[in-house]
């Protein structure tokens, strides 16, 4: 009986003949559109081939059909995971936890995370390969003999619990850019807030101790990409009596904040407390969701409606906000859907920069 390519693709897999697995799929693109399994084999396929940026894609189209597959959620971890962040990576994998709580690879990954994920020890696992045993698990490769294998499997898991056991207690943060220039002096944390008040009308009055902790408190966020977490201490900053010289690095280390995706954003905050304090939370991600209503597109290609914020039902509805997009976009305003997108202001009323939309795949 003739055999599907989403089924010759896995034994490819297994075999681990990916190159091959990976070119069967491809020709079928057509044939599959919109299907998850094929989305999710070609994504894992990618995975193990090191090519991170077209498993990116392909499980992200996976997800749009399918949010708690554990094959998916374990594949989306391992990336954040060669990344160096561990802290995304460990949501999902206990997001696998509450969903497959018996997931043997999700408990081995949290183990590593826990006992030795340093960002060195991360980079030398991608090097070598043993970063593989947090992919989402193949199965024994038929064209093995079995029983050479596992003695193998059983020897290299012993060898792991040793490392984990011998750097217990070791782990570092993820960091990204390295901002020695935007440390603050000794001049500045001792002389943090503005002397001449005359004139001056300030949000937030804070004391010299709490400038320079809400401005080391944006740099930790940074560095552990939580950008919506520094944007907020930047903006506290920006927006209180600190000094010039400290708002100017401010300024200057929120330039360096990254745009999110669904998959990456942090801290996000509800629509009542942009709405009670805009200031605080400008230029900050927010990814909610509502149902969509007043939607126009303008003969220059760009697009606004407006989001009503709350559940499926609206039964929990919080408020509505007008939302731009740069392009068209195309929403069924009957069903339920999610934007990410940047709080901005102007005119008078703030309002979000969308960015990009979610909405789950009718069937």
């Amino acid at each position: 009986m003739a055999k599907d390519a989403i089924t010759l693709a896995w034994n490819d897999m297994r075999r681990r003949h990916f190159a091959t697995a990976i070119k069967r799929l491809e020709s079928k693109a057509d044939v599959y559109e919109d299907n998850f399994e094929y989305y999710l084999v070609l994504g894992i396929a990618c995975l193990y081939v090191g090519d991170i940026g077209a498993a990116s894609s392909y499980l992200q189209m996976a997800r749009r059909i399918r949010l708690t597959d554990s094959r998916l959620l374990l594949a989306q971890a391992a990336i954040f995971l060669r990344r160096g962040d561990s802290a995304r990576a460990i949501q999902y994998y206990l997001e696998i936890k509450e969903n497959d709580p018996g997931n043997k690879t999700a408990d081995a990954a949290l183990a590593f995370i826990r006992i030795h994920g340093d960002y060195d020890t991360i980079c030398r696992w991608v090097d070598t390969g043993k970063i593989e045993q947090f992919y989402p698990p193949l199965g024994f490769n038929p064209d093995k003999i079995a029983l050479l294998v596992t003695p193998l499997i059983a020897c290299m898991l012993g060898v792991a619990v040793v490392l984990f056991a011998f750097h217990r207690g070791q782990r570092y943060p993820a960091y990204r850019a390295d901002l020695p220039q935007l440390e603050l002096s000794s001049e500045e944390k001792s002389d943090a807030k503005e002397k001449d008040l005359s004139n001056q009308t300030y949000k937030y009055i804070l004391s010299n101790k709490e400038i320079v902790k809400k401005y080391n408190d944006a740099l930790r966020y940074f560095q552990t990409h939580r950008d919506n977490a520094a944007q907020i201490e930047i903006n506290r900053i920006l927006n209180s009596d600190a000094s010039l010289s400290i708002k100017k690095k401010s300024r200057i280390l929120a330039d360096y904040l990254e745009a999110p995706d669904f998959d990456t954003i942090m801290d996000v905050p509800s629509y009542s407390e942009v709405a009670a304090e805009t200031a605080l939370y400008m230029d900050c991600w927010v990814d909610w969701g509502g149902k969509i209503s007043n939607a126009v597109t303008y003969d220059n290609g760009s697009f606004t409606c407006d989001l009503l914020v709350g559940d499926e039902t609206l039964s929990n509805y919080e408020g509505s906000v007008s939302v731009h997009f740069d392009s068209a976009r195309d929403f069924d305003s009957s069903a339920y859907v999610q934007i990410l997108g940047q709080v901005a202001f102007e005119g008078g009323k703030w309002y979000l920069k969308g960015r990009s939309v979610y909405q789950k795949v009718k069937k």
